[in-house]
């Protein structure tokens, strides 16, 4: 089994939503750092590390939002597939829509998996509980790639 550190990068605009994750994420006592970002525009700036994020990791997956302010979710994904720093890190699209036609543009567009958040709150906390544990002991990401110069 796989036991490594993965940096996660949460792209949410829902405070509620950042919270469960968050307290999913505490409550697995995993030594893993969950990163928020709050719009597309804010997680471009911490993937391309821009501005505040000039110190920052890239991280080793991410977590994203499809329906947010200023850059949908589909819009960054676009642009971190066409970009050849950030193409190799793994995208879940973690969103409300289970609509057919949004999961299928998830993987067209480069997201490694579709995940619709379920409404109940032990439901949700569970489904974030699987999904660490998977990405966490299970899955093998790419190793980050932490400096602007590395490609």
């Amino acid at each position: 089994m796989n036991n490594h550190t993965v940096e996660f990068l949460l792209v949410e605009d829902n405070d509620d939503d950042i919270l469960l994750i968050q307290e999913s994420f505490a409550e697995l006592k995993l030594a893993n750092a969950l990163h928020v970002t709050r719009d597309g525009e804010e997680a471009m700036a911490y993937l391309r590390q821009e501005g505040k994020y000039k110190d920052s990791q890239l991280p080793g997956l991410i977590l994203l939002d499809i329906n947010m302010p200023k850059k949908n979710g589909f819009e960054v994904l676009r642009e971190m597939k066409s970009d050849a720093r950030l193409r190799h890190i793994p995208v879940v699209m973690l969103t409300t829509s289970d609509l057919d036609e949004d999961v299928i543009k998830s993987y067209a567009e480069g997201a490694c998996s579709h995940i619709t958040k379920p409404a109940g709150f032990d439901e949700f906390c569970e489904v974030v509980k699987q999904f660490v544990c998977y990405w966490t002991l299970i899955a093998r990401v790419p190793p980050s790639r932490e400096t602007k110069g590395v490609t």
